[in-house]
């Protein structure tokens, strides 16, 4: 699907740009919150159930809100739902700053994944819409690096931030980039051809069956759950691993850091290559990798050879990442991108959400080192699809 006819090129050329720093900035303060959220909300006096729910809120409004902003797009464009989404994460991270007590959090936790999830939706609608089909794995390359920023960058200054200044210091520098962010996406142009293309009012739940009925965006789906299910398993069960080994904190935030980092690095080359021999491939690769690097990941106990093994898992990510954004794009026509990467969007949620307290569960039985192995599970299944995808000849 091509750029829009209608829309001005001299415009339209700076949006890719002014998409990647919003989606940076879009991603960013749920990001930042991730190493602080738990001791904040224990600040306040809240038990360890209760934090555990205040954490979780946010997952679970986030996962409907995705959804329902992928429909928004799809009826409105695109740039209402993003200036809107960006002001109620704004609010929202102001709006931590004045909590007392635990339901004071809790509410706003409630808001802010519900105006979180009209974000990714808008963002990788822009970056579908305005990247041409020849180029898309380029554009959803970009797409992806910003969201990897955003992760190495949240979860690093997160907890600098308020290690150094204090909590309500991370909330006021989350709120204040929102704020420039909400004026990146006012100088975003609408797209006029996709205002002319509003769907009906009742086929919501119709268009959500159809798009997981299509076989490519089957792959794609189960792709990114299962990726990051095993983040998710990743992130609650290596630090556990690590102490085992008597490593600190420190070495946890070096291995993830490498993760992140490759992971930046192989995108646009891993774009491009989507683009010149199809999406599958570059998937399946990217699979590959990752199963392997989860599941070898707590074998050797040397922390040299687990860097190198996260290294893999980074590179395995870049792989997979916009191979299978550009797939969702390319299976989708452009009056459904809204609802095609909401749906996307709320499996990323979905997949860290139940990822990482299914598996530590599964730790409380087996232990961190044979849990961690397992959190590939599901990545196996996704190697097996695009495997099979592989050996039918299917490039798109």
């Amino acid at each position: 699907m091509a750029i829009p006819a209608s829309a001005d090129p001299a415009r339209t050329k700076s949006i890719p740009q002014l998409n990647f720093f919003v989606t940076i900035i879009g991603f960013l303060d749920t990001h930042l919150l991730i190493p602080v959220m738990a001791l904040y909300a224990a600040s306040l006096e809240a038990g360890v159930g209760i934090v555990g729910l205040i954490i979780g809120l946010y997952s679970v409004t986030n996962t409907l809100a995705n959804i329902l902003g992928g429909r928004l797009v799809d009826r409105f464009g695109h740039k209402a739902p993003l200036i809107g989404g960006l002001v109620g994460d704004a609010i929202a991270m102001f709006g931590y700053t004045l909590c007392q007590l635990p339901w004071h959090l809790a509410l706003v936790r409630v808001f802010h994944g519900s105006s979180g999830g009209l974000v990714g939706p808008a963002t990788m609608s822009v970056a579908a819409l305005y990247s041409t089909e020849q180029h898309r794995g380029r554009g959803m390359a970009f797409y992806g690096m910003a969201i990897a920023i955003a992760t190495l960058l949240g979860y690093g200054g997160g907890g600098i931030i308020a290690a150094r200044l204090g909590y309500q210091y991370v909330f006021y520098i989350g709120g204040l980039l929102l704020i420039m962010a909400v004026v990146l996406a006012i100088l975003m142009p609408r797209e006029p051809d996709r205002l002319m293309m509003r769907l009906p009012t009742g086929d919501g739940f119709r268009k959500i069956i159809e798009l997981l009925s299509k076989k490519h965006l089957r792959l794609a789906y189960w792709s990114i759950f299962a990726q990051y299910f095993a983040f998710g398993g990743i992130v609650t069960l290596l630090p556990l691993y690590v102490e085992t080994l008597e490593m600190t904190a420190f070495h946890v935030g070096m291995l993830l850091a490498t993760f992140s980092v490759m992971f930046i690095i192989v995108q646009l080359p891993a774009g491009r290559l989507s683009d010149r021999i199809g999406r599958v491939k570059p998937a399946a690769l990217g699979l590959l990798l990752a199963a392997a690097s989860v599941v070898t990941l707590p074998l050797s106990g040397n922390f040299t050879v687990m860097a190198g093994i996260m290294a893999s898992y980074g590179v395995g990510f870049g792989l997979l990442f916009p191979s299978i954004s550009a797939l969702v794009a390319d299976t989708s026509s452009m009056e459904e991108y809204g609802q095609a990467t909401g749906i996307f969007h709320a499996l990323i949620t979905v997949g860290v959400s139940v990822g990482a307290p299914v598996m530590g569960w599964v730790a409380h039985f087996l232990g961190s080192q044979t849990s961690l192995s397992l959190s590939g599970a599901p990545l196996l299944v996704a190697l097996v699809l695009a495997a099979l995808a592989v050996f039918r000849g299917e490039k798109k």
